[in-house]
C-alpha cells in the first residue's frame, strides 16, 4: 500500500468516525441535528481547527508546538489591553496576531539555532507566554472593551431576523458565525500553501528526511522557523477570535487547547514522526473532537467523564499513529 493510499485510508477512518458519532448523538438527542446546534458545533470547533492548522505544518516538519494555548492567551490579552488603551479594534487585533507570530518565530529560532528539542523549547514558551499574560493583567480579565471588540467573535453572515407583532426579533436563520468563515478561509489558504506552493513542499521534504532535504538545497532552518511562525500567528488569530467571542480578554484562557489541536491533527492522519499530514484531515479531526464534546454535553455527561473520554481518544489516535509508523 502506497503512502497516498494510507493517507486516504486514515482520512476515511476519521470521516467514518465523524459520521458514526453524528449518527449516535442524533439518536440519543433530538436537538443534535438542528441548525442552531450545528452552528454551535462549528463555532466551538473553530479554536481547535485554527490551532490544528498551524500545528499540522509544525508536525509535518517532525516538530511539536506545546505553546499555542498560552500564546493564544497572550495574543488575545495584548489585543484587549491595546483596545483598552484607545487603539482601534482592528489594529489591536492585528497587533495581537503579530505577537503570536513573534512567539512562534522565537520558538523556531530557539529550535534551529540553539538546537533545543521542540518539546523543550515550546514547553518553555508555554510557561513564558502564560506568565507574561498573567503579569500584564495582574491575573485579572480585561473587560469594558466595547461592542466593536465582540463583533468578530459574535457576528454572523446571512443572519435572518424578522420582527414579530410584539416587537421582539424572531431569528429565522442564525447565520454563519464569522469565526466559522475565518476557519474555512484559513483552512483553504493553508491547504493551498502545503499542496501548491514551494514552501509547503519543502515542509513535507524536511519532515520526510531532513538531511536529504538539506542536500537537495532546501533551507531547512528557514522552513522550520516559517512553520513555527505560522503556528504562532494562527494561535494569535485564534486568541483574538476567542477573546472577541467572550468580549473580555482572559489571561487564563486556552489551557490544554494544545492537546486538542495535536489530537485533531493526529486523528486526521498527521504523523508525529513527520512527513505526513493534511489540512482536510486535521479539519475532520477537529470536528470529531467538537462533535464528541457537544454530544456528550447534550446527553448530560459530566465534564470529568468528558476529560476521560477525550484522553482515551488522544491515546487511541497516537497509538494508531505509532502502528502506522511501524508499518512504514
Amino acid at each position: 500500500m502506497t503512502e497516498t493510499q494510507k493517507d486516504l485510508l486514515q482520512k476515511f477512518a476519521a470521516l467514518a468516525t465523524l459520521i458514526v458519532l453524528s449518527a449516535v448523538f442524533a439518536i440519543t438527542s433530538e436537538s443534535f441535528l438542528t441548525v442552531g446546534n450545528s452552528m454551535t458545533v462549528a463555532l466551538q470547533t473553530t479554536s481547535i481547527a485554527l490551532l490544528g492548522f498551524g500545528l499540522t505544518c509544525v508536525i509535518i516538519t517532525g516538530g511539536i508546538d506545546l505553546s499555542v494555548g498560552s500564546v493564544l492567551a497572550l495574543a488575545g490579552t495584548a489585543a484587549g489591553l491595546l483596545v483598552q488603551a484607545g487603539l482601534p479594534v482592528w489594529l489591536s487585533m492585528l497587533a495581537g496576531m503579530l505577537v503570536g507570530g513573534v512567539c512562534g518565530w522565537i520558538n523556531g529560532v530557539v529550535i534551529t539555532r540553539m538546537k533545543l528539542p521542540p518539546f523543550i523549547a515550546t514547553l518553555g514558551m508555554m510557561l513564558v507566554a502564560r506568565g507574561v499574560a498573567l503579569q500584564l493583567t495582574g491575573a485579572r480579565p480585561v473587560s469594558g472593551l466595547g461592542e466593536d471588540f465582540g463583533e468578530l467573535g459574535n457576528g454572523a453572515l446571512f443572519r435572518i431576523v424578522q420582527e414579530t407583532d410584539g416587537g421582539f426579533p424572531d431569528v429565522i436563520f442564525p447565520g454563519i458565525p464569522y469565526p466559522v468563515v475565518i476557519m474555512a478561509l484559513v483552512g483553504i489558504a493553508v491547504a493551498i500553501l502545503l499542496s501548491r506552493m514551494g514552501f509547503g513542499r519543502h515542509i513535507y521534504a524536511v519532515g520526510s528526511n531532513e538531511e536529504a532535504a538539506r542536500l537537495s538545497g532546501v533551507d531547512v532552518t528557514r522552513v522550520k522557523v516559517g512553520a513555527y511562525t505560522l503556528s504562532g500567528f494562527l494561535a494569535g488569530l485564534t486568541g483574538c477570535v476567542l477573546m472577541s467571542r467572550l468580549v473580555t480578554a482572559q489571561p487564563n484562557e486556552g489551557v490544554m487547547y494544545e492537546l486538542d489541536a495535536i489530537a485533531s491533527a493526529v486523528i486526521g492522519g498527521s504523523s508525529l514522526l513527520g512527513g505526513v499530514g493534511s489540512i482536510t484531515g486535521t479539519a475532520i479531526g477537529a470536528f470529531v473532537i467538537g462533535i464528541l464534546r457537544n454530544g456528550l454535553n447534550m446527553n448530560g455527561v459530566s465534564s470529568f467523564v468528558q476529560q476521560i473520554i477525550i484522553g482515551l481518544v488522544i491515546i487511541g489516535a497516537v497509538w494508531i499513529d505509532q502502528m502506522r509508523n511501524r508499518q512504514r
